[in-house]
């Protein structure tokens, strides 16, 4: 397929945190880049997809896919998960309803740290893993995936970021993702490596596509 610059792109999500940091990490001019607010006056109601998938890459195709063919635009979808290697790999893709559907941050990160208490002497070693979809209508265009390997503390700190932020320590590091700046935390976070990697991938289409 040919990619044009003269389309915008959608950030499928109605999570306001995520527009931020996906936006802030893409490679591309201001106007090129919108929300699903944007196209609600003319499109209805932003879509809430089933995410009934196993892996973060089903979850990721199945939003892109519906906000695609709700936008009749480019939509660009994540899916992410906190795996805990002491927990076999739990959340996992249930991260974001850990705790129940309507759960909160604090509810998740609250049934994290009681589970990880709950197995004295276990590990705490945890990796983060972001997988980016691109759609077009139907169609997966491009795909990629971050991942950051870390450790879950004892207990939140700061007050900064979003989900399991106040409770993981990346490797190598001195605060935990909460604790640091948007930007030092979008160097080395799952997120932001998998939106440097993306939007690698989207320039040299669309750099492609001018050329065809």
């Amino acid at each position: 397929m040919t990619l044009s610059a003269d389309r915008p792109l959608l950030i499928a999500s109605g999570n306001p945190n995520k527009h931020r940091e996906i936006s802030q990490a893409l490679n591309l001019p201001p106007e090129q880049v919108i929300t699903p607010a944007d196209l609600e006056s003319d499109r209805g109601a932003t879509p809430d997809p089933d995410e009934t998938g196993s892996t973060l890459l089903e979850n990721a195709i199945i939003k892109a896919r519906e906000f695609s063919l709700w936008s009749g635009q480019w939509a660009l979808a994540d899916d992410t998960g906190l795996f805990v290697e002491g927990l076999n790999g739990d959340p996992g893709v249930y991260s974001a309803r850990y705790a129940g559907e309507n759960a909160t941050f604090s509810d998740n990160i609250d049934k994290l740290l009681k589970n990880l208490a709950a197995r004295e002497g276990i590990t705490r070693e945890a990796h983060f893993s972001c997988v980016l979809v691109l759609c077009d209508g139907d169609e997966v265009i491009l795909s990629v995936e971050g991942r950051c390997n870390g450790q879950i503390t004892e207990s939140p700190r700061g007050e900064g970021g979003f989900g399991y932020d106040p409770v993981f320590l990346p490797d190598g590091e001195t605060q935990t993702f909460s604790e640091m700046s948007p930007e030092a935390k979008n160097q080395i976070s799952h997120r932001g490596l998998a939106v440097r990697q993306f939007s690698q991938l989207f320039e040299a289409a669309m750099t492609e596509g001018k050329k065809s």
